[in-house]
Order: structure tokens, then C-alpha cells, then sequence
């Protein structure tokens, strides 16, 4: 029988109890004392359903390639406290996927390795605008794989059109449900057809948190100029101009 050492006594003696509390409050608890390792998670969440054909989906992804491209927005990345960021992008339609994982950009070269991935992204599609299916998936597959301590969780919603998949979990209660979580919620709607009526519709059921504002576009050949100005915003943390400023939930 091995016999134990007075040093590997003192040792058991000191470690079990520090073994039963991270049994006791779990290493998400541990893991939420950790200071900030990044400055932002960002979620990335594109429409894809029927209303978007080839050019237009070309438009949004090159839009967002182009903004991680842009000077002003890797001026953000790399400027704040931490000088870096997480990015994850999603394209929903019936069902949202994941098309970009949790990827962490912390230099320039890093911000235009990303957005060549993002113009290499095959097509998905469908035919409905499902965004609470979207947010749900958001809340229980994304979120919760934050591979790292982030300032502040925001994730980016741009569509054109409204959730028409007559879900029973409304688009508003998901979003109350990310909000109460610590999630900030803004939205880029595309005013292609349904003009203000879209982007109040945004205001009232998609964007919450603290700071959350609507930044529309005026058609999709505007998408790409308002992802590169929701980026610089979202990234750097700063308020967004009163007009297109949610009040907090």
C-alpha cells in the first residue's frame, strides 16, 4: 500500500475543499470572474430566404467582407481596451447555421483573413423569414459557446422582411430573453419593399438592450455602407446618434 508523504498530506488537506467549492458553484460561475479577454462577441445574423436572390446575397456578403476590411471598423477592433474581437456569423431563413464558428480578430491581417472567408460562404437559403427559430438558436447554440470572457455580447440582425413562420415562440419574447441575459440586440433592416414599416417593426419586436438602435438601409445596395457604420458603433462601444438610438429594455 503506497504511503502518503507529510507533503502530499498538507496538499490534500489544502486542495479538497477548493476541489468541493468549484464542484459546488461550477466553472461557469469560476469562469464568469475572469476579467474580459475581448472587447466584443458579435454575431453576425444574415437573411437568406426567398425574397433574397443571387445579387442581393452577393450584396450582403460582399457588404460585410468589405467592412471588415475597412479601415474605420479594424481602427475599432484594434483600439479598444483589449484590441480584440470575436466574430461569429449566422444565415437563417426556414432554419439558421452556423457559418463562421466563434473567430477571434486581433490584427488587421486577421480582420482580412475573415473577410475572404466570408465571401468564400456557400449559399444557403429558404423560403421563410423564421427570425425567433433564428434567436432561439442564437440564445442556445451561440451565445452559450462564447469562447471567451467579451465587454459586451451583441448580436447584428439585418433582414428584409418580418418573421412569417407563425412560430409559437414570438420574435419578442426570444429577444426578451437574450436581453435579460446581458445580450444587446440591434437591427439593420433592409428598406427594399416595406420601408418604415419594416424598421418600426424592428424597433418594437428585434432590438434591445442597453444602447441597441436600428440602422437601416435604404435598399440593398446601401447594405454594405450601414453593416461598415453598425460595425464601427458596435465594435468600439460607442453611443449610437440619437436617431438611430432604442430606448433600453
Amino acid at each position: 500500500m503506497p504511503l502518503v508523504t507529510p507533503l502530499k498530506a498538507r496538499v490534500r488537506r489544502w486542495a479538497t475543499p477548493f476541489i468541493m467549492a468549484l464542484a459546488v458553484i461550477g466553472p461557469a460561475a469560476v469562469r464568469a470572474q475572469d476579467p474580459p479577454e475581448v472587447d466584443t462577441a458579435l454575431v453576425i445574423s444574415v437573411d437568406v430566404s426567398n425574397s433574397v436572390d443571387a445579387t442581393r446575397y452577393q450584396l450582403q456578403l460582399e457588404g460585410i467582407a468589405k467592412a471588415l476590411e475597412d479601415d474605420a471598423v479594424i481602427e475599432a477592433i484594434l483600439t479598444g481596451g483589449r484590441g480584440s474581437i470575436l466574430i461569429s456569423l449566422v444565415m437563417w431563413a426556414d432554419k439558421p447555421k452556423i457559418m463562421i464558428p466563434w473567430t477571434k480578430i486581433a490584427s488587421k491581417d486577421e480582420a482580412l483573413a475573415v473577410a475572404q472567408q466570408v465571401r468564400r460562404l456557400p449559399r444557403e437559403g429558404g423560403e421563410f423569414t423564421c427570425m425567433s427559430g433564428m434567436m432561439r438558436m442564437i440564445a442556445d447554440k451561440v451565445v452559450t459557446q462564447i469562447p471567451a470572457q467579451a465587454t459586451r455580447i451583441v448580436v447584428d440582425v439585418s433582414g428584409d422582411g418580418k418573421d412569417n413562420c407563425n412560430r409559437e415562440e414570438p420574435v419578442d419574447a426570444v429577444r426578451d430573453e437574450l436581453v435579460a441575459s446581458g445580450v444587446i440586440i440591434n437591427g439593420l433592416p433592409i428598406l427594399e419593399g416595406d420601408g418604415p414599416t419594416l424598421e418600426g417593426w424592428y424597433r418594437d419586436y428585434v432590438v434591445g438592450g442597453t444602447g441597441a438602435f436600428v440602422l437601416p438601409a435604404k435598399g440593398f445596395n446601401d447594405f454594405g455602407n450601414a453593416i461598415r457604420q453598425k460595425f464601427v458603433i458596435e465594435i468600439s462601444g460607442t453611443t449610437p446618434p440619437t436617431k438611430y438610438a432604442k430606448a433600453d429594455r
